[in-house]
């Protein structure tokens, strides 16, 4: 049996060009928070991910499902040590606890969705990445002792956010 609606929860239409989004610079790819756990109840996040060429995480893990749409461009992922091109039109699943991390090797920009299930990655990037003002924003300049400071808050929260950085 289905539980009763909870009217406590509303509709959430997500457009990255509503100027109330939410846009976090981080390893110089612009991140578009456009769906939060705390709009899904912890359920699940999206994300609007603008990757430059050369753009991408570095290998890591964590206990979520995160499942990623390619808009524009191409995105090379590796899965478990195995290189993977993914296209624009193309979607990827990387499954809990798997090791991974995705670059963009193309020499243009794309751009991707990204669903975490749960939710949590989309705190954690707003945690330890730079609020910028737009999707089209520069990257902040920043010193060496910054990135520094981004890097050492990044790897302390990892486990927090169910996280590990290989």
């Amino acid at each position: 049996m289905l539980p009763d609606d909870n009217p406590a929860r509303s509709l959430t239409v997500a457009n990255p060009d509503d100027p109330a989004t939410t846009f976090i610079s981080l390893v110089g790819n612009t991140y578009a928070m456009l769906i939060t756990g705390e709009q899904t109840d912890g359920k699940y996040c999206l994300i609007d991910m603008r990757v430059p060429d050369g753009g991408g995480p570095p290998p890591h893990r964590h206990d979520f499902e995160e499942m990623f749409t390619i808009l524009e461009g191409e995105i090379e992922f590796t899965f478990r040590g195995e290189k993977h091109v993914v296209r624009a039109g193309s979607t990827i699943n990387i499954p809990a606890n798997a090791p991974h991390n995705f670059r963009n090797a193309s020499g243009a920009p794309a751009r991707m969705l990204c669903m975490c299930t749960p939710a949590g990655q989309d705190e954690y990037f707003m945690r330890i990445g730079d609020r910028v003002a737009s999707q089209d924003a520069p990257p902040p300049q920043l010193s060496e002792a910054e990135m520094l400071e981004r890097r050492k808050r990044a790897a302390e929260l990892a486990s927090t956010y169910r996280s590990e950085f290989l």
